[in-house]
């Protein structure tokens, strides 16, 4: 058979679980708290919902407000529930403390003890210790309440904000093509020289180029000095991707691959004739990369732009 210490301990061992669910206090009192509250903001989901807004971010060239504006909103609406979510595991091991106690002692009233207490010096206080113990365990079990309650509808809140982000990426994926094709229409052009003279075509090419992968520290077409060749005659455009004669490496060395490439797979549309880009020529006349011979400098040498010519 059970000692009696034994059987309160195992009473306060019970006690201290049931305040995960339903914690039995004085006078019948229970609190009770929705099943919801283990994950009220779906960490997971909200994660790759940010990884998708980082995706649309760089597609759409920045400055998505809206959307930026509920993503912050989505993160505060967590950090609400959480920190809700803390405060109420807090309050209900107070009373959880009070409930083990209460059952150790075989539920007896505190106030029972004190007034049949043989020492009437300490009644006074006494008396004052259980109004208080009082007290203080129904402002808790009220608090308890009040913040099942706030945790609760932080979390529908913060599930709230995150449908509504989760309907503005998708909105936003639908116009994805339609806004890219804006930010090219819109975005700046490129610095030009020598546009006066250059033929329908070449400027064909050189809008098209800009638009696609400008801009570029400038774009120079039509001159006379030096060897002009195609560009005395309006036909050549140097898509320039460095200034200052420096070699380009690097992002400067990817757009001028990536406008050689484009040059060249769409040379047919666009009335290309030949592309030169880093001391080599690609003629469409005679498909391939073809080594030139060193003219003795970077710019010489096509190492700083792309040329190309149109029929």
């Amino acid at each position: 058979m059970d000692s009696p210490t034994s059987t309160r301990w195992r009473r306060a061992r019970l006690a201290l679980v049931a305040v995960a669910g339903v914690v039995p206090l004085v006078a019948g009192a229970t609190v009770t708290g929705p099943s919801a509250q283990a994950d009220p903001g779906d960490t997971g989901r909200v994660t790759k919902l940010n990884k998708q807004i980082e995706k649309l971010d760089k597609a759409y060239g920045g400055d998505l407000a809206k959307l930026k504006d509920t993503q912050h909103e989505v993160k505060e609406a967590l950090q609400k529930a959480k920190d809700l979510k803390q405060d109420l595991v807090v309050a209900r091991g107070l009373v959880a403390q009070i409930a083990a106690t209460q059952y150790m002692t075989g539920g007896a009233d505190p106030s029972v003890a004190v007034l049949a207490s043989d020492d009437p010096s300490t009644y006074l206080n006494n008396a004052s210790l259980v109004s208080h113990v009082a007290q203080n365990q129904a402002a808790k079990v009220q608090q308890i309440q009040q913040l099942v309650t706030q945790q609760e509808k932080a979390r529908i809140e913060a599930q709230g904000k995150i449908k509504q982000l989760e309907k503005q990426i998708r909105d936003l994926v639908k116009e994805k093509a339609r806004v890219k094709e804006l930010l090219k229409k819109y975005k700046p052009e490129s610095p030009s020289s020598g546009m006066n003279g250059v033929t329908p075509r070449m400027k064909k090419v050189h809008d098209i180029l800009d638009t696609e992968f400008g801009p570029y520290p400038t774009i120079g077409c039509v001159r006379s000095t030096g060897d002009p060749q195609d560009h005395g005659t309006g036909h050549a455009c140097d898509f320039m991707v460095t200034t200052g004669g420096r070699m380009a490496g690097g992002s400067a060395q990817t757009l001028g691959d990536r406008t050689a490439a484009y040059a060249i797979a769409n040379a047919s549309k666009l009335g290309v004739k030949y592309v030169i880009w880093r001391q080599r020529i690609y003629d469409m006349r005679s498909p391939g990369w073809n080594s030139m011979s060193d003219r003795g400098g970077v710019t010489a040498n096509h190492y700083d732009h792309v040329h190309i010519s149109v029929f």
